[in-house]
């Protein structure tokens, strides 16, 4: 048995983060892609840094993020302890409770670590 616990299972996933804001939207059926190329958290169980690109897709409904706040919500992972595959399901589910979008999807692509690259996907509706 690893030496995994609990608590490094579940770290970051209810930290308080920067805000996600939103502004009204004109338009309807289109699709935004967000790519964030230097992605950084921080491992819970080595405290050593994760990197990777995360991309946001979605399809707005009544609102679109704010860019700005997005930003600043992506560099509140960077000191933050939690692992890829939780940081990817957290952007997705903060999204979609920010902006409740028609759909949604992100995608961490992460750099290689132990010569393996990982690459989590998740998507809503699921």
């Amino acid at each position: 048995m690893s030496n995994y616990t609990e608590d490094h299972a579940k770290s970051g996933i209810e930290t308080e983060l920067p805000q996600l804001t939103v502004w009204p939207n004109q338009f309807r059926q289109y699709e935004i892609t967000i790519q964030v190329p230097e992605f950084s958290s921080i491992c819970p169980k080595t405290q050593l840094p994760d990197f990777g690109t995360v991309t946001l897709t979605y399809v707005p409904n009544k609102v679109c993020l704010e860019l700005k706040s997005f930003k600043y919500y992506i560099i509140g992972y960077r000191n933050l302890g939690i692992f890829y595959e939780n940081a990817v399901n957290r952007i997705l589910r903060d999204v979609v409770s920010a902006c409740e979008p028609t759909s949604a999807s992100v995608c961490g692509e992460f750099n290689f670590r132990g010569g393996m690259k990982s690459i989590i996907k998740a998507s809503y509706p699921s």
